[in-house]
C-alpha cells in the first residue's frame, strides 16, 4: 500500500476536493519533489504552500502515521527537513527530533488505481514502449545503442569541460575532483566533490611525500576532525591538521553531508577518504599516468591502492575490526574506470586531438562488464540486456534522457514503432510520452503507441 501510495503523491492523483492537512490548513501542491530510492525522506525538494506560505523540503510516505515513529524517525536528524508527512490512516500526531509538530495530511487512493495496482506500478517502472521491446530488430536496437553512447560522452565531456574551468584548465585538479566524486559510488557523489573542490591542491603537493600528513589534511577538510576525543592515531591528526589549517587558512566542509545509512563498513567515507589519500600519496601525476597506460589491467593497477596501516583494523576513528586491507573491489574499479578513466580519455583525446586516446575510450567500454544497477535490471526485464559496459552507458542515457524526461518523439524506438503502422497501412497518429486514466469507468486507458 506504502508503495500505491507513493505512486498517487507523485502523479497528483488526488481527491477532487480541497487539500488540507489534518489540523485544517490549505495545502497547495507546486512541486511533488524527486523520488528518493537511497535511505532518507521518499521524496526531495518538494514545493507546497501551507495557508499560502511557500514551504520547500523533504517529503515522507507511511500507510500508518504511527509508522514514523516505528521506523525511528523522530530521533533521525535525517528527518528534520520533513515538511510534510502522508499517510492513507492518520492514528497520532508526528515529530522531528527537537520535538516539532510536523504536518500531515491523509492521502486515500482511488479505487481505480488501487484496482489497476499491478498495470499502473509497471507503466510507472518501465518506458511506455516495454511491450514492444522484445519484438525490435536488431538492427534497429544496436544502432541506437551506438548513437547513445556517443551522446553519453559528449555529454560526460561537456559536464567535465564545465568542471575544468573551475579548476582554471588544470586537468590533474579535475581529474582528482571527479575521481573523488565518483569514489561516492552515488549515495556520497555530491559530499565527495564538495570536499574535493575544499582541498588546496598546491599546499598538499608540498606534502606529498607524507601519508600523514595528506590524511591530516584530507579528513580535516571533511569536518571529521572536529571531536576532542579520540583514540591516538585521530588525536595526532588532528594536531596536525590544527597547524596545517592555520598555515595555509583552510575552512572544512559541514561534516553532516556525510551520509552512512545503509552503507556497508567498506563504503564509509572514511575508509574512501583513506584510500584517495593513499592514492594521492603515491601516484603522482595520477592523470598522467592513466593517459599513458594501454591495457585496463595497467589501470586498475594504478587505481586500486590501498591506505595506511590504522585503516586495515579500522572502519571509522575509534572501534577496531579484524585486519584486513582496504583495497577497492573490482566491481568498485570498474564503476571508477567507466565513470572517471574513460570520460577523461574521451575528453583529454579530443582537447588533444588525439584519436587514440578517444578510441581507447571507447575499447575500454566494450571490454568492461555491464554495469548491475536499478537501470540496467529494468532493461533487462523489457528485454534490452546490455552485454558490456557500453551497452549498459547506452540503456542509462536513454533512461535519464529520453524516458525520464518524457523525449519520445527523439527515440528510435518511437520512429520504428511508426514505421511498422505505415508498413502496415495503418494511421499513425500523434501520442502523448505520458499516460492518462480513465478513473471514472475504473480501467486504465494507455493514450500511447502501447495501444
Amino acid at each position: 500500500m506504502e508503495q500505491l501510495l507513493h505512486y498517487v503523491w507523485k502523479h497528483k492523483i488526488f481527491p477532487l476536493k480541497e487539500l488540507k492537512t489534518t489540523t485544517g490548513q490549505q495545502v497547495e501542491v507546486i512541486d511533488t519533489g524527486l523520488a528518493n530510492t537511497d535511505a532518507g525522506p521518499d521524496f526531495f525538494n518538494a514545493k507546497l504552500k501551507l495557508d499560502g506560505v511557500l514551504w520547500i523540503g523533504n517529503i515522507e510516505i507511511h500507510e500508518r502515521s504511527s509508522d514514523w515513529f516505528k521506523h525511528g524517525h523522530h530521533a533521525d536528524a535525517g528527518y528534520n527537513s520533513v515538511i510534510l508527512h502522508i499517510a492513507s490512516e492518520i492514528d497520532t500526531e508526528i515529530s522531528r527530533s527537537n520535538g516539532e509538530r510536523i504536518p500531515q495530511i491523509q492521502l486515500i487512493c482511488p479505487e481505480a488505481v488501487r484496482t489497476n495496482y499491478k498495470e499502473l506500478l509497471e507503466t510507472d517502472s518501465y518506458p511506455p514502449c516495454y511491450r514492444i521491446i522484445p519484438s525490435l530488430p536488431p538492427f534497429t536496437a544496436h544502432s541506437w545503442m551506438t548513437a547513445l553512447q556517443m551522446e553519453r560522452f559528449e555529454q560526460k565531456a561537456t559536464l567535465l569541460n564545465e568542471r575544468l574551468k573551475r579548476c582554471q584548465g588544470n586537468w590533474e585538479d579535475a581529474f582528482f575532483i571527479t575521481l573523488a566524486r565518483n569514489f561516492g559510488f552515488g549515495l556520497n557523489g555530491d559530499a565527495f566533490e564538495t570536499w574535493a573542490h575544499r582541498l588546496p591542491f598546491r599546499a598538499v603537493d608540498k606534502h606529498r611525500n607524507d601519508l600523514f600528513q595528506i590524511e591530516a589534511i584530507f579528513f580535516g577538510q571533511a569536518g571529521i576532525l572536529e571531536d576532542s576525543d579520540g583514540d591516538g592515531y585521530y588525536l595526532r591528526l588532528k594536531k596536525e591538521y590544527t597547524y596545517l589549517q592555520h598555515k595555509f587558512g583552510l575552512i572544512p566542509m559541514d561534516a553532516s553531508l556525510w551520509r552512512f545509512l545503509r552503507l556497508r563498513p567498506a563504503n564509509f567515507p572514511h575508509i574512501r577518504i583513506a584510500q584517495l589519500a593513499c592514492l594521492y600519496h603515491r601516484a603522482y601525476g595520477l592523470l598522467s599516468r592513466i593517459m599513458e597506460t594501454e591495457t585496463l589491467q595497467g589501470v586498475r593497477d594504478i587505481l586500486k591502492g590501498g591506505t595506511s596501516e590504522y585503516w586495515l583494523t579500522h572502519y571509522t576513528f575509534g572501534g577496531s575490526s579484524p585486519s584486513r586491507p582496504k583495497t577497492l573491489s573490482n566491481t568498485s574499479l570498474d564503476l571508477l574506470i567507466i565513470n572517471t578513466v574513460v570520460t577523461f580519455l574521451y575528453a583529454y583525446g579530443l582537447h588533444k586531438g588525439n584519436r587514440v586516446l578517444c578510441a581507447r575510450a571507447g575499447s575500454f567500454l566494450e571490454e568492461l562488464k555491464a554495469e548491475n544497477n536499478y537501470i540496467t535490471r529494468m532493461w533487462e526485464q523489457c528485454g534490452m540486456k546490455a552485454s558490456n559496459a557500453a551497452d549498459s552507458q547506452a540503456l542509462i542515457q536513454l533512461k535519464k534522457e529520453y524516458c525520464d524526461k518524457k523525449k519520445c518523439l527523439y527515440c528510435r524506438i518511437r520512429v520504428r514503432i511508426s514505421e511498422k503502422k505505415i508498413e502496415k497501412g495503418a494511421e499513425v497518429q500523434d501520442f502523448s510520452p505520458t499516460s492518462s486514466y480513465n478513473f471514472l469507468n475504473n480501467d486504465i486507458t494507455l493514450t500511447s503507441f502501447l495501444q
